[in-house]
């Protein structure tokens, strides 16, 4: 799926606790002391929506947040402490219309059948409008919470024992996507029959066993939830290097990429487009996103000088895999396009101060785009697959049925 130079944009934020920036917590407008409310989570998420737009990714993990690439830390000086992102979506999904939710999941330590089940329950209860982010984890601390396996200490991702773990954590990954959409898929759209009159509720040559065997998984099936609203909720990953990407490209709906300009974009794209086609899926659309952190202020003098404040709030400058922008919107929805020009489809902004940010992307940047007929003036579709004009998929085993 390849952008023209004028074609709409797309809009996600990534939803962090107080925000991207670690000292987030200390601005006014920060709510810390909401952070594990539903109301807070309600309230971000209705903004995003009131901004029309695709949709939030909910960040999750299953160790505490640190400031350390592959340690906890023993700060004290900044926000720890997580809600479960599925539950949150699941949460606010009842109490939003339009906007898609999308979780994170690690695949490292759960199962991909409660996944499955999970998320396609998200699906019903938003009518259509879950998905969800792959993430793996190499941290030795988060294996040790469950005990089921060991994940040798690394010093960094250059070596080679880094490289072999690396392969194998996203080889499972993409094993375990594999198994969660072939669970949506154990159930055929009309197998619910819910006959009271013959005593029929199901159709039991509707439902499908997966029989999934691999090196990781052995999956037989079916899921015991019925096919979701969407038939496959949307797939997403973030990807900064070629086993990333490799994932991206086989088995996502949606891609987040790091690109810090146009030429930088127009590579990776590149890239990531040949691993599609060595897929085998050249055919299919995959939307591209490009990550960036936001400050949004009314001059970027203004920006650059709150990023300072919180830096010094930190104890040190804030660093990010991804571009780190300060400025207005109008500079923002510039580079947006510049960006754009490299072969992205969209983009998910990561708010440095969620409180600040978010309604500094849905009051001025989104008008802003609007102005420029690169973004949409309300919502046409009804599901996540929807707004990115993605149709709702055959089911696998309906169709080798017939």
């Amino acid at each position: 799926m390849s952008p023209t130079s004028s074609a709409p944009l797309h809009l996600a934020v990534a939803l962090d606790g107080t925000g991207w920036h670690p000292a987030s917590w200390r601005e006014p407008v920060a709510r810390p002391r909401d952070l594990f409310t539903a109301g807070y989570w309600t309230d971000l998420i209705t903004e995003a929506e009131r901004g029309l737009l695709d949709f939030v990714t909910l960040e999750d993990s299953l160790g505490q947040q640190s400031s350390l690439l592959l340690d906890p830390d023993e700060r004290t000086d900044q926000v720890r402490g997580r809600l479960d992102a599925v539950l949150i979506a699941s949460r606010v999904a009842p109490v939003t219309r339009h906007i898609g939710l999308v979780p994170t999941v690690v695949t490292t330590h759960t199962e991909p059948f409660h996944i499955s089940k999970a998320i396609a329950t998200l699906d019903y209860v938003s009518n259509g409008r879950a998905g969800l982010r792959v993430r793996v984890s190499a941290r030795p601390d988060e294996a040790a919470h469950f005990g089921r396996r060991t994940i040798p200490r690394v010093e960094s991702f250059d070596g080679p024992s880094a490289q072999d773990l690396l392969t194998e954590l996203f080889e499972e990954a993409t094993d375990y996507v594999e198994v969660v959409r072939r669970l949506w898929d154990s159930w055929e759209d009309d197998a619910e029959i819910r006959d009271a009159a013959t005593g029929r509720f199901i159709d039991r040559d509707k439902l499908h066993y997966i029989d999934f065997e691999g090196r990781y998984f052995s999956v037989k099936g079916p899921s015991i939830t019925p096919r979701p609203p969407q038939g496959q909720p949307l797939v997403t990953s973030l990807a900064h290097q070629a086993l990333p990407y490799r994932l991206v490209a086989s088995r996502a709906d949606v891609g987040y990429l790091t690109p810090h300009d146009a030429d930088q974009a127009r590579a990776i794209v590149s890239v990531v487009r040949a691993e599609q086609e060595a897929a085998g899926r050249a055919d299919e659309p995959l939307h591209l996103f490009g990550d960036l952190v936001v400050l949004l202020d009314d001059s970027e003098t203004a920006a650059r000088a709150r990023l300072d404040r919180l830096d010094a709030l930190a104890g040190e400058p804030y660093t990010s895999d991804a571009r780190i922008f300060t400025g207005t919107a109008a500079r923002l929805a510039d580079l947006l396009e510049d960006l754009a020009a490299g072969g992205l489809t969209g983009f998910r902004l990561r708010p440095a101060v969620a409180g600040h940010d978010l309604p500094r992307i849905t009051r001025d940047l989104v008008p802003e785009l609007q102005r420029r007929n690169r973004f949409r003036t309300a919502y046409e579709a009804t599901t996540l697959r929807g707004h990115l004009g993605l149709a709702r998929p055959a089911n696998r085993y309906a169709t080798a049925a017939v």
